[in-house]
């Protein structure tokens, strides 16, 4: 990713060595905030960060407790309990902004798509992204692992909004930020590039995190314990999470208290897509340590293969994440950790090259929607609405 440079506006300094006062700090953090070039993910939360701590390092104890300058950027003291690598991740999501994409205004209602890529803390403070397992794949546990998401209803739904009433379909989580249950609340971080999913969707992935903030005289509530068993996973057979942060490594990356189980965590294979090459990455994300919620309500082939994940549940202990979702949750990590992933991959994020050609030369043009019959069940319904 290029730097940008936010520090136009403010007075060089003579001797770059000595640590930023919080007056220079606030003028770099306002400068960058009112820059009208692509922001880079070298944030100002990193900034504040690393001179929060050479600040403490620098200057002797006193009774009063030095000012959060990473709050200079979020809100700290709302935030669930992240650790310093996870805050500086989300501050990187905040910060960012996709690069303009005409294409998706002219796309029609049928081509567009979006998909909600819901984070959260763990009780380490460590960032993990919400994903689903459609009830068709479950027979094999062999993939269609997913992210709550689907295609548009009309021109006017943003791709937010769209993210949000399939998440609220899909897995019960509301639409309405009001009936969220206390004290969880989500709050939009920001949209990467479209995608393009193999039925040739454009499909722009919204990133959110879904805070679990401190009521005074309780104890600290975590969304994997709290709220993750309260979503009622209405048109799929498991709501699930993995590592975010392990989506750029080629193993397991190992947690206190934690059993790793058996297999490998990743792998993956170059195949070309519409002329291009298009890396698959094959994420086998483990289970055994968490809780897997299912359906409160089965309905037909969903009863049956949710069913039959209750029965196995004791010896299936990973669930294959791959093709577009996994090519999404790198893109996610890659600019949340400033990192580059460990195995190969593609150097750009989504696909909007590829739509944008496939757009020009009127190749994408409204889909005729399918007919379905009373007696299809819900994932057939749900294939013909995209």
């Amino acid at each position: 990713m290029s730097t940008t440079n936010g520090t136009s506006g403010t007075a060089k300094r003579d001797d770059d060595s000595l640590p930023l006062t919080e007056l220079e700090t606030a003028e770099i953090l306002q400068s960058i905030r009112n820059s009208t070039t692509i922001p880079s993910t070298d944030l100002p939360a990193d900034l504040a960060l690393s001179y929060d701590l050479d600040r403490q390092r620098l200057q002797p104890p006193t009774d009063q407790e030095p000012p959060d300058l990473a709050s200079y950027y979020w809100d700290a003291s709302t935030m669930a309990p992240l650790n310093t690598v996870s805050a500086a991740a989300i501050a990187r999501l905040r910060a960012y902004k996709p690069p303009p994409f005409p294409t998706w205004d002219r796309l029609p209602v049928s081509r567009r798509a979006a998909v909600l890529i819901l984070l959260f803390a763990d009780r380490k403070g460590d960032l993990r992204v919400v994903i689903t397992m459609r009830a068709a794949s479950l027979r094999n546990f062999s993939g269609h692992a997913a992210f709550p998401g689907g295609k548009a209803d009309s021109l006017s739904e943003t791709p937010y909004q769209i993210a949000r009433r399939e998440a609220w379909e899909e897995i019960g989580l509301p639409m309405d930020d009001a009936k969220i249950p206390k004290p969880f609340r989500i709050e939009p971080l920001c949209c990467l590039p479209c995608s393009l999913a193999k039925t040739e969707l454009a499909v722009r992935p919204c990133v959110a995190f879904l805070h679990a903030d401190d009521v005074p005289g309780k104890p600290q509530a975590m969304v994997d314990e709290s709220m993750i068993p309260r979503l009622d996973a209405k048109e799929v057979a498991a709501v699930f999470s993995g590592p975010l942060h392990n989506f750029l490594k080629a193993k397991d990356e190992p947690r206190e208290g934690e059993t790793i189980p058996p297999g490998e965590w990743y792998d993956g294979y170059w195949h070309h897509w519409h002329g291009k090459p298009w890396r698959v990455h094959n994420f086998h994300v483990p289970v055994n340590n968490q809780k897997v919620t299912k359906p409160k309500v089965r309905d037909g082939g969903q009863a049956a293969l949710a069913d039959e994940l209750d029965e196995e549940e004791d010896t299936v202990q990973r669930f294959l994440v791959w093709g577009l979702t996994g090519r999404m949750l790198v893109d996610t990590a890659r600019i949340a950790y400033d990192e580059e992933p460990e195995f190969e991959h593609n150097a750009h994020y989504g696909d909007e090259a590829i739509i944008a050609s496939l757009e020009s030369t009127g190749r994408l043009p409204e889909k005729k929607k399918k007919e379905v019959g009373l007696d299809a069940i819900k994932d057939d319904v749900k294939d013909a609405k995209m």
